[in-house]
């Protein structure tokens, strides 16, 4: 059967009505900002960001000499295990731990401006509690993400945070849970809410819960009444310049991550999920044309087992779906309506056994008339055990962008290997990740 119990409130007018009356002057006002950052981080040329990503992993495949690239100087010879362009940028590092602000300068896709707190402090996590909403204790991750300052934060041991209710940041912040075991679990989830320059990278996100609400920090100068949340893992609301890398995700009472209300400029990558319904929500209402600006690229993620559907499902904007391996999907994978521009690239796609459910898109609230201009292409992916992809809108021919365009190196083909480290990497500190 398929499971119902997480579905998406954010999907009726009537909830939009109700949210958009419940901000005050204060949350007025980060709007108006975060839509000015979020212009700034959209891309007039989206084609020629994608297309420039897909030939950085065919380099990386093919090698620019024709052979796979290798270690030089005192590790030459040694294995390096990283098997994407993102990893290859800082893994095969052995002291990656001296110099953890390096990983800012490897994200690749729409997300690729985002840095961070690079170039601020490094602020350690020592304590898992989260006792205090409004005046959290220093050394707890809420009192880390309210800070003004950008900060890089990094943690002293394994632990597991049991969120009180959603944790709200501030902008230009690291979250790095390299080198040990971060889990945020029985608890609400992360908020990334009109800001900018957010990093997230090897922690683990699970069994999320809706919270009630009330008076909670969202920055080092302001606390306010919040309404209960959604229950998103991580929700990305009117926020851009966004990097979520090798995180592990499952079973959250909402989406795993959604981004919504003008979200931009928005990597994804290496990431592992599963146990889920709705995965990703991109765009929440059908109304809200401000999603038109939405630019996301999806890059080595995994969807594995217990993924029913919305990997993702997305609105108005465009969606960059490239090197994925989709192992497992119940109902369908890849979803739309409100005319997103999808280009999947270079995936893998294993259909179900279910002989009902072998399509890997699904158009919604729509008619073939009007879908049929949608521009949902399919690149050199690899269908399996009776996948297939329903393409729509004109064939990609003279975009304007350079020779470079394309993966040309049997992508599908290498999918395995690209997601073979998809989510939380088992880093010990002194070590090659």
């Amino acid at each position: 059967m398929i499971p119902s119990k997480n579905a998406n409130t954010l999907e009726t007018e009537k909830y939009w009505d109700k949210h958009e009356g419940e901000f005050d002057g204060y949350w007025k006002k980060r709007a108006q900002i975060a839509e000015i950052e979020n212009k700034k981080a959209y891309f007039p040329d989206p084609y020629a960001v994608s297309g420039n990503f897909t030939a950085a992993i065919s380099d990386d495949i093919i090698g620019k000499n024709g052979g796979r690239r290798t270690l030089k100087g005192k590790n030459r010879g040694a294995a390096c295990m990283a098997t994407n362009p993102i990893d290859r940028c800082w893994r095969c590092d052995p002291h990656w731990a001296n110099n953890r602000q390096k990983l800012a300068d490897c994200v690749q896709g729409f997300g690729r401006n985002t840095k961070g707190g690079k170039g601020g402090k490094i602020y350690v996590i020592n304590d898992p509690s989260d006792g205090d909403l409004l005046a959290p204790k220093p050394g707890t991750i809420r009192h880390a993400v309210t800070r003004t300052e950008p900060l890089w934060i990094i943690f002293s041991r394994n632990m597991v945070i049991h969120l009180q209710q959603e944790l709200i940041m501030a902008s230009n912040k690291t979250i790095d849970g390299r080198g040990f075991d971060i889990q945020i679990r029985n608890g609400c989830g992360i908020t990334i809410q009109f800001i900018k320059n957010v990093i997230i990278h090897g922690i683990k996100v699970f069994n999320i819960q809706v919270g009630k609400g009330g008076m909670i920090r969202d920055s080092e100068t302001h606390y306010g009444f919040r309404t209960q949340s959604d229950g998103d893992g991580i929700s990305i609301f009117g926020a851009s310049n966004i990097w979520i890398d090798h995180v592990s995700m499952r079973n959250c009472s909402d989406g795993l991550i959604d981004a919504i209300m003008g979200s931009t400029a928005i990597t994804i990558s290496n990431g592992h999920y599963t146990d889920h319904n709705e995965v990703m929500l991109f765009g929440a209402s059908d109304s809200y044309t401000g999603d038109k600006i939405m630019q996301i690229t999806l890059a080595f993620n995994h969807y594995g087992k217990r993924c029913v559907q919305r990997m993702p499902r997305a609105r108005h904007g465009f969606v960059h779906v490239v090197n994925n391996d989709y192992t497992h999907w119940e109902m369908y994978a890849i979803g739309g309506s409100m005319n997103p521009t999808i280009i999947s690239e270079g995936n893998r796609f294993i259909g179900p056994d279910n002989p009902f459910a072998k399509e890997i898109t699904k158009r919604e609230y729509a008619e073939e008339s009007k879908w049929k201009s949608w521009q949902w292409r399919s690149i050199n992916d690899e269908y399996l055990n009776g996948a297939f992809f329903i393409q729509s809108g004109a064939e990609l021919k003279n975009r304007p962008f350079s020779r470079m365009d394309m993966i040309t190196a049997k992508p599908g083909t290498y999918v395995g290997r690209l997601t073979r480290f998809a989510g939380v990497l088992p880093c010990k500190i002194g070590l090659k990740c």
